[in-house]
C-alpha cells in the first residue's frame, strides 16, 4: 500500500542531535542483550509497542500459536453464542484498532522511516511471518495493537546504519504526521460509518411521544401487564408529550389510586388498569405515586438526501467530538470513579468502562436497532478513542506529539536539533499506566456488576 504513494521530498541527514541523557553506543550491538523487565515495560511505555530488534528474533509459529490462535477463536465464538450482535461489533472494533496501525505504519513508510514490527495483539507472539524488513504477526493479549517504528526516543538504541530513518531525526510536520495518523484514521472511521448509516438507515429522532425503557419486576406496571417498549398514548386521560411530564403525571396522583394507562404495542392500541405503590427509593420522590418504569421519548429512524447524509456525518462527528471530550474529562475525575463505586452516581456519561462492558451494551443494541445500532456505536467509540489517543500524556500518542513539540519550540535555526530527555518522563508515564490500570478494573468490576443497559 504504501509503496503506491508518491515518495516523500528528499531530507538532508540528520544533524547529530542535542539533549541526550546517556550516551549513545559507538556500533549497535550484534546480539541484543535481554532486558530486564522492568526495562522492558519502560522501553515499551515510551516507544508504544515491543521493544524487542526483530531482526534478531525467531519468527512465531508452531503448536503454541495454533493453540493461542484456536483459544482467541474460542473467545470470539463464545460472545457469538452469547449474542451474535456482540460477536459483530467486536469484529468491527478489531478492524478500527487495525486500521488504526495501518494509518501508523503508512505513514511512516511514506515519510522514510524504519517500522520493524506490525503485530495484533498485545503480550507473547503466537504467529508471525517477515516481508522485508517488517515482521508482522499475533500476539496472545486481545489488548490493542502496534506498529513499531525505530528510534521514537532518546532511549531507543538504534543502528547507526538506521539512524537517517529514525522517528526522532524527521522533521517535526512528518512526525506529527505519523504520530496523528492514527487519531486521523479513527475519524475517517467514523465519518464513513456515518455517512453509511445516514445514507441508508437515516437518522434517529426523537418524537413528542413517550416510550417505556424498562418495567422493574414485581412493581406496579409489571403486575398490570406493561412492557418496555410501549408507547404511552394516556395517563389517567392525559397525553405525555417528554418523560418529564410522564413523571409528574404519575407522581400527580395518590399510592394506591387505580389509574387507566392506554399504550400501543406493535401497532395495536391497549389499555391497562394500574394500581400505583409508593416510592421506596429515597430523597424527594419517598412515598410518591410509583409505577416501576423508565422511559424517554420515542425514537424513530428518518430519511435523510444523500447530500444531506454526507453534510450530517461532518457536523455530526464535531458534535460527538464534542461530547467525548466532555466524556473524558469526567471519566479521568477520581470523585466520579469513586461515586460509581460506591452506587451514589448512575451517569453513564462519567462512568469508566471496558470494552467487556461496551460489548454488552452492543448486543443489548443491536437487539433493538439491529446493524444500524452497532454502526452508530462503532462511530461514537471510533470518536472517543481517536480523542483520548491525542491525551498529551505517554503512552498516548499525544504524549510523543506533545514531545515533539516542545523539541520543536526548543530547537534553534543553525543548531543541532533539541532531543528531550524521556527518562526524565518515566515517573509520570507510569503514574499514567497506574491510573490507565485503576480505571480498567474500576471499569470491569462495574461492567461486570452493573452491567451498561441492564
Amino acid at each position: 500500500m504504501s509503496q503506491t504513494l508518491p515518495p516523500p521530498p528528499p531530507e538532508s541527514p540528520p544533524a547529530a542531535p542535542t539533549g541526550w541523557s546517556e550516551p549513545r553506543p559507538a556500533a549497535f550491538p550484534g546480539p541484543v542483550a535481554a532486558e530486564s523487565g522492568y526495562l522492558k515495560f519502560r522501553n515499551e511505555v515510551l516507544a508504544g509497542g515491543a521493544s524487542e530488534h526483530p531482526e534478531g528474533d525467531d519468527l512465531a509459529g508452531g503448536p503454541r500459536a495454533v493453540f493461542g490462535l484456536l483459544v482467541i477463536v474460542a473467545l470470539l465464538a463464545l460472545i457469538g453464542i452469547a449474542n451474535p450482535w456482540a460477536l459483530v461489533f467486536v469484529l468491527g472494533l478489531l478492524v478500527c484498532i487495525f486500521l488504526h496501525e495501518v494509518g501508523h505504519f503508512v505513514t511512516a513508510r511514506w515519510t522514510g522511516m524504519k517500522a520493524t514490527q506490525f503485530f495484533l495483539f498485545m503480550g507473547p507472539k503466537l504467529w508471525s511471518f517477515r516481508r522485508g524488513e517488517t515482521e508482522y504477526g499475533i500476539r496472545a493479549l486481545p489488548l490493542g495493537a502496534f506498529v513499531r517504528i525505530i528510534g521514537m526516543n532518546n532511549l531507543d538504541d538504534v543502528d547507526p546504519a538506521d539512524e537517517p530513518r529514525a522517528y526522532r531525526n524527521k522533521s517535526y510536520p512528518r512526525r506529527m504526521l505519523v504520530i496523528c495518523a492514527g487519531s486521523i484514521m479513527h475519524m475517517i472511521i467514523a465519518i464513513s460509518l456515518l455517512f453509511g448509516l445516514y445514507a441508508t438507515k437515516g437518522v434517529l429522532e426523537s418524537t413528542d411521544r413517550v416510550q417505556i425503557t424498562s418495567v422493574r419486576a414485581g412493581d406496579p406496571a409489571a403486575e398490570a401487564g406493561l412492557l418496555a417498549d410501549d408507547i404511552i398514548l394516556s395517563f389517567a386521560g392525559v397525553t405525555p408529550v417528554d418523560s418529564d411530564e410522564y413523571v409528574a403525571l404519575v407522581q400527580s396522583q395518590q399510592p394506591g389510586d387505580v389509574v387507566p394507562v392506554v399504550v400501543e404495542r406493535n401497532g395495536e392500541v391497549l389499555t391497562f388498569e394500574v394500581g400505583l405503590g409508593a416510592n421506596p427509593n429515597t430523597g424527594d420522590v419517598f412515598g410518591k405515586a410509583y409505577m416501576g418504569t423508565g422511559s424517554g421519548s420515542e425514537y424513530v429512524w428518518t430519511d435523510l438526501p444523500l447530500g444531506t447524509a454526507v453534510t450530517r456525518s461532518v457536523t455530526d462527528l464535531g458534535d460527538a467530538a464534542w461530547q467525548a471530550v466532555g466524556g473524558v474529562v469526567k471519566v479521568f475525575n477520581p470523585v466520579s470513579i469513586f461515586e460509581h463505586l460506591v452506587g451514589t452516581s448512575d451517569d453513564l456519561s462519567s462512568r469508566p468502562t471496558t470494552v467487556v462492558g461496551v460489548s454488552r451494551y452492543s448486543g443489548f443494541l443491536g437487539d433493538q436497532d439491529g446493524l444500524a445500532g452497532i454502526v452508530a456505536l462503532l462511530a461514537g467509540v471510533n470518536v472517543f478513542v481517536g480523542l483520548i489517543n491525542l491525551f498529551p500524556m505517554l503512552p498516548f500518542d499525544g504524549g510523543h506529539a506533545a514531545i515533539a513539540t516542545y523539541e520543536r519550540i526548543r530547537s534553534r535555526k543553525g543548531q543541532p536539533p533539541y532531543r528531550a530527555d524521556v527518562g526524565k518522563m518515566v515517573p509520570v508515564a507510569m503514574t499514567m499506566m497506574g491510573l490507565l490500570a485503576f480505571m480498567f478494573l474500576t471499569g470491569l468490576y462495574l461492567d461486570i456488576v452493573d452491567p451498561i443497559g441492564g
